[in-house]
């Protein structure tokens, strides 16, 4: 022990020495909410870590000729025209630690029910590092949610990007809780990241977790309500840069991401405020990738581990052509859609196996589940369409084979309600569904 304090005050007298100890300091010449100007940080640099003296702490994301432009990620009182910005010669960082499972955290290394920081705190990259495509592989390993309208007919591989989106209120949560409940004995480390979320909400979400034993290997990472906008735009690509560093020691990782139209519309009010050319929704040009960075570090790793995302979105009267839903589509591996209507008739999970869809499929099922989930999917598919237009007629009228044909499109509508944290296991739901196609198992 004495030699590593010996080492630390080498270090410190070396620093000295060499001038390593003196950083630049500006004026907040400009306040706008959390984001200000700042003249004098001449040497300042992209992402740099700064102080505003004990009141705040931020980030320099624009550098122009005469200042330079930050953003707050923590503020402990209000800061002032002519406050001194000192600055950190330093890239801003995110401190984790290995107490963090079981936990509420945010990106300070600090249990945010408590107040308490962790012990053994390290730094990681706030921003995570891209992961080159030599070092990914085919994703062909299932990751079982436990619920037979996602796993059977939908699939999700360890290493995908699967979208979760519908209107309010239509279960989208409860899906994401869901998987990382059936992860327990499956050696996959979740990470929750509520963005933009009450207390009391957040709280629930843990007791939930908690209750199921499911807190035994999750990370709840929150950005409440009250925080500051760019802490709730910087906290999922914090989770992202922690989950790299587990899929780096060979560890699955499930993200679910609560929500990213939260996450959107941070974004869009950081760079009204910034003074960014708003594009279209008034979103910013590079809205974009500043979803893609983060979802395209969902991936097979080659040395084994891998990240699954589950991105929440909120869309509004079932509209999924909205600009930030279509960007996010197109980054990710498929989407589960919610359907209102189905919520409100009971149907639980309330997925519109219509336009839902799951670009790996059959890839990552097993063969039992593949080919019962294809003649599922194509019989509740068709029942559906068919229902559709028969709702209102006499079933007495019809012919035999309508007539069953729709009585067994309901019952199989019927068993694809599950109760919330019921899972299946795959043999669970071969053995539920299996009359429903017995002549092609």
């Amino acid at each position: 022990m004495s030699d590593k304090i010996q080492d630390v005050i080498s270090s410190k007298i070396d620093a000295i020495k060499s001038g390593q100890n003196v950083y630049a300091v500006g004026k907040v010449v400009r306040v706008s909410n959390y984001i200000l100007e700042v003249a004098g940080l001449e040497d300042g640099f992209y992402f740099e870590r700064v102080y505003i003296g004990d009141k705040a702490e931020g980030y320099i994301t624009h550098i122009g000729k005469s200042s330079v432009t930050i953003e707050l990620v923590k503020r402990v009182a209000a800061v002032f025209v002519g406050d001194e910005v000192t600055s950190s010669g330093k890239l801003f960082s995110a401190m984790v630690s290995t107490d963090f499972v079981g936990h509420i955290v945010d990106i300070f290394g600090e249990d945010k029910f408590t107040g308490n920081k962790f012990k053994d705190l390290v730094e990681i990259p706030a921003v995570p590092t891209n992961i080159p495509i030599m070092d990914r592989t085919t994703v062909n390993r299932p990751l079982y949610t436990g619920i037979s309208g996602i796993d059977l007919m939908y699939p999700i591989g360890r290493g995908q990007r699967q979208l979760i989106l519908g209107d309010k209120k239509t279960g989208k949560t409860q899906m994401g809780l869901d998987a990382i409940a059936n992860q327990r004995g499956q050696d996959v480390v979740c990470i929750y990241v509520a963005l933009g979320k009450t207390k009391k909400t957040v709280k629930e979400v843990y007791n939930e977790l908690l209750n199921r034993g499911a807190m035994e290997y999750t990370i709840i990472y929150a950005a409440f309500q009250e925080d500051c906008a760019p802490m709730m735009y910087i906290t999922p690509q914090v989770a992202l840069s922690l989950a790299t560093q587990f899929m780096a020691r060979g560890s699955d990782v499930l993200v679910v991401i609560d929500d990213l139209t939260q996450h959107a519309n941070v974004y869009r009010e950081i760079s009204l405020l910034a003074g960014k050319v708003p594009g279209r929704d008034a979103f910013p040009p590079d809205i974009f990738f500043a979803h893609a960075s983060m979802l395209e570090l969902g991936c097979q790793h080659k040395d084994g581990g891998s990240i699954t995302i589950l991105p929440i979105v909120e869309t509004r009267g079932g509209d999924i052509t909205d600009y930030v839903v279509t960007n996010i589509i197109s980054i990710t591996d498929g989407q589960i859609v919610t359907s209102t209507k189905f919520f409100e008739k009971g149907q639980k999970p309330a997925i519109n196996f219509g336009l839902s869809v799951s670009r790996l499929g059959g890839q990552v099922q097993i063969p039992s589940m593949k080919k019962l989930g294809t003649s599922v999917r194509r019989e509740l598919l068709s029942y559906l369409e068919t229902k559709e237009i028969f709702e209102l007629a006499n079933i007495d009228e019809m012919s035999v084979e309508m007539r069953t044909k729709l009585l067994m499109g309901k019952e199989m509508l019927e068993r694809m309600k599950q109760y919330r944290f019921s899972p299946l296991d795959p043999d669970g739901m071969v053995e539920r569904f299996k009359e429903f196609a017995e002549n092609e198992i």
